[in-house]
Formats: structure tokens, sequence, C-alpha cells
């Protein structure tokens, strides 16, 4: 066998493999063994047929054709192990040339993992933000404490800002009710700024079992496009609106949220949890800006295969995100302003950007031994099972040997993530 190289892109290899007689005479044998077994002869039991004898009713051209398929499929992998190369999946295979008996020639073409050259992972200009815990951070908690202890009583009087209504509405535009604009017993705290401009101050005023409109324009940089300066009318029926007492923010009301004896306990217990939380945040922020980092200052190209799987992952996600909210992908796509051809062409540059960061990574890994204990890995299996304890085709899958590698395989990639941290602390 013979081989001859070429390279396409960084990623993606054509081999043109000659096999020569004593290839296809290997192959041949191999070809009538198989045939031999479906070959009827008078005095032997099928499949019992010696290979000589069987030889004499096989068809000339099925031998060919059968002896030319396993010479293909037993040495194209070969092919790329004498090159050095590995296949990312099956490689596609074309028959150039075929003399039966004496040669035959194909090309296989397939993406590979690409070469790989590292930057200098232990000097990324990178930089991990202060945590920072403002009174602004604090007194926002605070004041959602206070408004869930909020005493709430219904009264007939005229609606006024910080009462909260329910009300029914329905939103038109050009005269028909558009999506996402009608809601019935809809919970609403005037003067909170969560409807359009207007919306809000033009239920004040009003009272229990009052009908009305509000005529509006959108904002003209609202996120949905066909709404965005948009001129719409809500008709809107009052049904209750309720008296909001709000508590004094003191000692006795820390005590109802905790262990707490003062107030001055419970804010330092709001300071600390926002301190984790935004340790966290930005924990992940900063591994994910040492990644960028490392993939900008390494040679490394994204095959197509991989880059088109993790679209499809991408799709998928969005697809049953849609279908929690009762919506196809296409109609998601549709009430977000985003068109099929905009989607795709920011889904392949997530997806790019996900494949180069994951072979980055699994380089790291294996230039610096990172790895990871069977104990690592069985703990995370168990862990999965109780996640998953209901659900029997998810138990199933933990049980393939080939998830329990990919297991493996991605804590493997979040230990090159704490040590690609660890590197390049300050």
């Amino acid at each position: 066998m013979k081989t001859k190289f070429k390279k396409i892109s960084d990623s993606r290899v054509e081999i043109t493999v000659t096999l020569d007689k004593d290839d296809l005479k290997k192959a041949e044998e191999k070809a009538l063994e198989k045939l031999a077994k479906d070959i009827k002869v008078e005095g032997f039991r099928k499949g019992k047929v010696p290979v000589d004898i069987a030889r004499k009713f096989i068809p000339e051209n099925d031998l060919n054709t059968e002896t030319l398929d396993f010479a293909v499929r037993s040495t194209v992998i070969q092919a790329f192990q004498k090159e050095e190369k590995s296949p990312l999946v099956l490689p596609s295979v074309s028959v150039t040339k075929h003399v039966p008996g004496e040669m035959a020639e194909y090309t296989a073409t397939a993406d590979i993992i690409p070469e790989i050259k590292l930057g200098d992972y232990k000097k990324l200009d990178v930089k991990k933000p202060e945590v920072k815990v403002t009174k602004k951070d604090i007194d926002g908690v605070l004041d959602n404490i206070v408004k869930s202890f909020a005493e709430k009583k219904a009264t007939k009087r005229a609606a006024k800002l910080t009462d909260e209504v329910i009300i029914d509405f329905t939103g038109k535009k050009d005269g028909k009710a558009f999506e996402g604009g009608s809601a019935k017993d809809y919970k609403l705290t005037l003067g909170s700024k969560t409807f359009i401009p207007g919306f809000e101050d033009g239920i004040v005023g009003h009272e229990p079992g009052d009908k009305f409109e509000l005529e509006l324009t959108f904002p003209s940089d609202y996120p949905a496009k066909d709404l965005a300066g948009a001129k719409t009318v809500f008709e809107i029926l009052l049904k209750q609106v309720n008296e909001v007492t709000l508590p004094e923010l003191n000692d006795e009301l820390a005590k109802k949220c905790g262990p707490f004896k003062k107030l001055d306990e419970l804010k330092a217990d709001i300071e600390k949890n926002i301190a984790m939380q935004n340790e966290s945040r930005l924990e992940n922020k900063y591994k994910d800006d040492l990644i960028k980092a490392l993939v900008d200052k390494s040679k490394v190209a994204a095959p197509e295969i991989l880059i088109s799987d993790q679209i499809k992952m991408i799709r998928e996600d969005m697809t049953r995100n849609a279908e929690s909210r009762g919506m196809s992908f296409e109609d998601f796509l549709k009430a977000n302003n985003e068109t099929m051809e905009g989607w795709e062409k920011e889904a392949r540059k997530i997806a790019t950007e996900r494949v180069k960061a994951s072979l980055v990574l699994q380089t790291l890994a294996v230039e610096n031994r990172i790895t990871v204990s069977d104990d690592v890995v069985n703990a995370k299996i168990a862990e999965l099972r109780d996640v998953y304890k209901k659900s029997p085709e998810a138990l199933k899958n933990l049980k393939n040997p080939n998830v329990k590698m990919d297991i493996k395989n991605r804590l493997i990639v979040e230990a090159a993530i704490d040590f690609l941290a660890d590197a390049n602390k300050k």
C-alpha cells in the first residue's frame, strides 16, 4: 500500500491510496470467505462449501466488487495512521482506478484534529476583577425583603402609585391583538416601571370595575422590532385595587428573616451572600476570559464537522427551551425577532468559539499531563445518578462506556481550566 498526503486546510486532508496486486489478493481471500457462506453447492451444507469450490460458482463481477470493498475498508484507517493523522469521522472515499487482480486507487477525505500550537498560557493579560458589594446592592435586597412582608388590603378607592392592581388587558396594534400583549388576573405594582411608559400611570385614578383604553406608543428602542415605535391601544379591566402597607425596616423585621437579633446582623449576612455570588460570577467570567485569551494566543483551527455538531447541539437546546414555552423553534425565533439566517450566523460564531476553546484546553491537558482518577469519575457518575434517579433512560445512559468517557473528558477539561487559572494568578 502506498499513500500520498494532501492538505486541504488546517483541519481537512485528502490521502490517495494505491493498492498493488498483493493487497488485492489478501482482500480477495477475505471476500471469498464471505461470499462462500451464501453459496449453495450440491453435496455441501450452506456455509460449509470450501473456498476453492465456491469460487467456481461466484460471479466474477460480485467477487471483484466485494474484493474492492474489503480492500478499501481494511486499508483506509491504516492509510491515515501511516500519515499520522486521526480522522474525526469515517473518511469519505472515492475510487479513482481499479484493475481487478492488479491494482486499485482511491482518495480518502476527512476532517482531522488540527495541529495546535499553544500560546504562552502562563502570561495571559487577564485580570480578575475585585469583588465589591455596594450599599446599593444591600439596599436592593432589603427593599425586596420589605416588600415580601408587605400587607395587602383590597380597597374600593381609585388606584394610586404604590398600589397593587389586578387587571385583565389586551394590547392591539392596527386593531389586532399582538403576541405577548394580553393577560388575565395580572398583578401589577403601580410605579414599578414593569410596563412601557404611560401604562402604569394610565391606571392611576381608575376604580375597581372600570373598563378603559390606553393609547400608548412603544419606545423606539423596544427589543421586539415589530413593536418598536408602534402606536397601540390597550383595553384594560381593573378588577381589584390592593393598598400596600410596607413594614418598618428594623430589628423586629430582621428576626422574621432568620436567626438574627439585630438589623445589622441581617445586613452583614446579605453582604456576605452577595459577595459569595459576585465571587462565583467573577471567577467564572475570569476563567472565560482566560480561555478566550489563550485561544487568541494559540494557533488552532476548528474542524467543520465539530462546528456542525456544536450548531446542532445549540439548536437542540433552543428547541427544548421553545417547547417548554409551547412554541416551535421557528416560532421562538420569530418571537425574538430573529431570522434563520441571522440565527445560523450567530450560532456558527458561538460554535466555532466553543470548538476552539475545547481543542485548546484538551491540548493544555495533554501537554501538562492533566487527568482525573477513576474515583473522581465514579463520584461524578454517582452524583448524576442521584440527580436523574427519576429518569430510567438517563440512568441507563450513565452505564454506557462512551458516556463515562465523555464525563471523564469533561472533568479533565474542567481540571485544565483550573490549572490555567492557577497558572495566571497574580
